[in-house]
Parts: C-alpha cells; sequence; structure tokens
C-alpha cells in the first residue's frame, strides 16, 4: 500500500548503519510514497537509483537491468573520462561503447545540437559527469528520442533526476528547458569522494537553497496563492539535519558525508516529482546565480553554479532576515519598468525575452493596494511561519565556512560592483515571486545589495 513517508533521524540513522544508502529513495522511485495533496502515488520516468560505496565491477549489471541496445554513446569531459568513463568503457564493450569525449563543454544550444549529431545513430546514451555533462546529454537525447543513463562523478549539483536540463540560449539566456529525466541515475560514492574538493563544497552550497527557497515559495503562496507542496522539504529533513552536522567532513572528502551530501541532492532533485517544478530548490537564490552566468561575461571567474548558489543562499537569507525582523510589513509599490536600462544590461533581444516574464509578476496600482492589504492581514502570522523554515544567516555561514564553500562574491572571485548588480536586477528574469521582489518594490533592495560583499 501507497502511503505518505516521513523519515526521522532515527530511522535514517538506522538505515545507514545497515548501508542502505538508497533508504526513501527506493520508495519514491518505485512509486511506494504518495502524495499527500491528492492521496495519489508519486510516479517517475526514472527507473532507478543507485547510491553505493563503489560501483567498481558493477557498472555492466546495472546497465544491462535498463534493457539499452547497441551502439551506446558514452558522454564524457576528459576529466571525468579518467574519473570514470574509461572503467565503464570497458566494462560495457558488449553494448558497443562510442566515447564521446567533450573538450571543456559549455551547456548551451549549439554545443547540443553538436552532441545530438555525434549520437546519431546511437541507441540510447550514457552521461559520465555532473552538471553540463549530465544537462547537455540530457538535452541531446530528448532531441532525439532516445534513452539515458547518468554515472556521476561529484556530489556537485540536485539536476541529474529532473526532467529539465539547464541550457543558455542562442541569445546567451540562462533558461531551465523540458527535456526528459534519465533512466537511472548511478553515484559512486568513492569516485565522487576523490574529486576535485570544491565539487563536494558546491554540492553544499545547493543545499543552502533550501531554506531560502522555502521561505520565497512560501511567501508566493501566502500573498498570491500559488501552488506549494510541503513534502517536498519533509522528505529530506532528517537527512539535510545529519548533512550539516558533518559540514567539515564534506571539505575533507569523507566518504560518509560525500554520501550523505548525494543523497540530499538526489532527495531535492526528487522532489520535482511531487512538485512538477524545480520551485522548491530554485527561487531568489538560483536568480542571482543565473543573472551571473547570463552577464558576467568576462568578469565570471569560472566558478561553479553551487559554489554561486551557496554564495547567494547566504546573502537571501540576510535580506529575508531583514524584512521579516519587522514588526511592521514593508509597504510596496508598483513596479518600475527601466527598459533601457535592461537593454543595455542584457541586450535587446534577452531584454525583451525577460521583459515577457517580469511582466507576468510585476504590479500595478490594484495589485500594489491589494498586496499591501494581505501583507498587512497575515504579518504577525507570516513571520512565524517562516521562521519555522529558516537556517540563520550566521549558521549558514558557519556551515559553509565548515565545508570550505565561499560566502561572499569576493571569495567566488566576482567583482562585487557586479555581484551587487546581480541582486538588484535578477529579479527581472523570471516571473517567480521572491522576496526580492518585496523588497525592491517596497524600495529596500538598492540599499540592502550595497552592504553585500
Amino acid at each position: 500500500m501507497n502511503e505518505v513517508i516521513q523519515p526521522n533521524r532515527a530511522a535514517l540513522e538506522d538505515a545507514l548503519a545497515q548501508g542502505r544508502w538508497n533508504y526513501l529513495i527506493d520508495d519514491i522511485v518505485a512509486g511506494r510514497c504518495q502524495d499527500p495533496r491528492t492521496g495519489r502515488p508519486v510516479t517517475l520516468d526514472l527507473d532507478r537509483v543507485v547510491i553505493a560505496p563503489t560501483l567498481d565491477g558493477a557498472e555492466a549489471d546495472l546497465v544491462a537491468g535498463l534493457g539499452f541496445g547497441a551502439p551506446l554513446g558514452l558522454v564524457a569531459d576528459e576529466a571525468t573520462m579518467e574519473a570514470m568513463g574509461r572503467r565503464i568503457e570497458r566494462a560495457l564493450q558488449r553494448h558497443r561503447p562510442k566515447p564521446i569525449v567533450l573538450d571543456l563543454p559549455h551547456a548551451d544550444q549549439p554545443t547540443v545540437a553538436a552532441l545530438a549529431e555525434r549520437l546519431d545513430g546511437c541507441e540510447a546514451a550514457i552521461a559520465v559527469g555532473s552538471g553540463t555533462i549530465n544537462d547537455l546529454t540530457k538535452a541531446a537525447c530528448a532531441h532525439l528520442g532516445l534513452p539515458y543513463c547518468v554515472f556521476g562523478t561529484a556530489a556537485s549539483m540536485n539536476g541529474y533526476t529532473s526532467s529539465t536540463a539547464s541550457i543558455s540560449l542562442s541569445s546567451g539566456l540562462k533558461t531551465t528547458l523540458a527535456s526528459r529525466a534519465p533512466r537511472a541515475f548511478f553515484a559512486d560514492i568513492a569516485v565522487a569522494a576523490s574529486a576535485p574538493g570544491r565539487t563536494a563544497a558546491a554540492g553544499f552550497g545547493d543545499c543552502m537553497a533550501r531554506p531560502v527557497a522555502q521561505i520565497d515559495w512560501w511567501l508566493s503562496h501566502r500573498l498570491f496563492g500559488t501552488d506549494y507542496h510541503q513534502i517536498t522539504y519533509d522528505i529530506e529533513a532528517a537527512d539535510e539535519a545529519a548533512l550539516n552536522a558533518r559540514a567539515a567532513g564534506v571539505a575533507q572528502g569523507e566518504s560518509d558525508a560525500v554520501g550523505r551530501l548525494y543523497r540530499v541532492l538526489t532527495l531535492c532533485g526528487l522532489g520535482f516529482a511531487f512538485t512538477g517544478t524545480s520551485h522548491h530548490g530554485s527561487m531568489g537564490e538560483h536568480q542571482i546565480s543565473h543573472y551571473i552566468d547570463c552577464f558576467a561575461g568576462e568578469r565570471h571567474p569560472g566558478t561553479l553554479h553551487g559554489e554561486q548558489v551557496g554564495v547567494a543562499s547566504l546573502t537571501m537569507a540576510r535580506l529575508q532576515q531583514r524584512i521579516l525582523a519587522q514588526e511592521q510589513p514593508p509597504r510596496v509599490r508598483p513596479t518600475r519598468f527601466d527598459e533601457e536600462s535592461m537593454r543595455r544590461r542584457m541586450g535587446p533581444e534577452i531584454a525583451a525575452q525577460c521583459l515577457t516574464a517580469y511582466r507576468r509578476k510585476a504590479l500595478d496600482e490594484k495589485g500594489a493596494e491589494k498586496l499591501d492589504a494581505r501583507l498587512r492581514a497575515i504579518w504577525p502570522e507570516l513571520r512565524r511561519e517562516c521562521a519555522r523554515f529558516a537556517i540563520q544567516p550566521e549558521e549558514m555561514h558557519r556551515l559553509l565556512r565548515a565545508a570550505d564553500a565561499p560566502t561572499t562574491a569576493g571569495e567566488l572571485g566576482l567583482p562585487v560592483d557586479f555581484y551587487r548588480e546581480a541582486i538588484l536586477h535578477c529579479r527581472e528574469m523570471r516571473d517567480r515571486f521572491s522576496m526580492l521582489d518585496v523588497a525592491d518594490d517596497a524600495g529596500l533592495l538598492a540599499d540592502f545589495a550595497q552592504e553585500e560583499r
């Protein structure tokens, strides 16, 4: 019988002590967990997730269970090919693997098109890597109608199991495109533990989005009645607490800490099955990171997605704390548009694309009056509700430090003036309503941004 599964810390620790790294994950993937809002089983396109201390020697059996035909495209970059790709290639000779080694790839539409050409004639594909390799393979396979699976080489982000891909359009705008989930995700803890330390720090930074994204999503839900799913947070709560207690182990590459990091990232990704969106883990903090990726240009320091999200999450935590600390709600006014500024900063094509999304959440005179009234009506209650979700900025800073993750724009290597620009203008890129929108429409965001480092 399907039931709502709400793990607790004791049950989690007991499972992991028995080596059951797939505790709860198997139940969700197999459809044994119901959505409490509908009472129906959660179903995924994903067939299997395996997190294990090592997968060395198990690769052939894992892939055989997926029923892939031959030849099989094996997509990697030079680093991930050496880390894991060669041994997968050797293990899958019966599938006639076709290695496709990408040279410093970027997750953009031209690279997706080029990869699709190289996969032409394959019956399926395997991605060996993390964010960029997974997104490129996911998008190319969606275009070709091919099934694929992914062997993760780093616990660096939470998008392994999602059915969307983060791809830069030809205009340069980074966006989330509907794609297809992998048939399976295989995580080798030993490989991830030996990956460069900044990859695990990036994954930990991505996890720091949870409290601030939850507050933003709840804020939108309470103010406008938008959809919200608490179950996505409940399924990872015990794991998050256990991971945070091992933040220093993440920095040291300890297998137990890295395995737990993989679990939190995976559970966050599986939350898509309940929500149908990425709102539960991607709100204001990701808007800041997306702005950096889209518009930094030569100022971009080459930082990883999760590194940027960790810093942006700390910024959002401070902003949310400042506004929610006020006994009286902020007074909002109609949204101001500076289209000329947007065109100058973004370029005409991207500005036009962003304006379409921006206008969907913008407040006119009537909308501002209505939001003001709503804020006044629920403010004390809203403050108490959001406090339940929060991790205080000081604690978040401590955790990021312990995981050896960046905490400021300066530590990212990003010019501080550009980071402040990202805070102030990233809300223009998406129609998701966050505390950034409240702050800016209340005339508070510009001063706050100038304090960020």
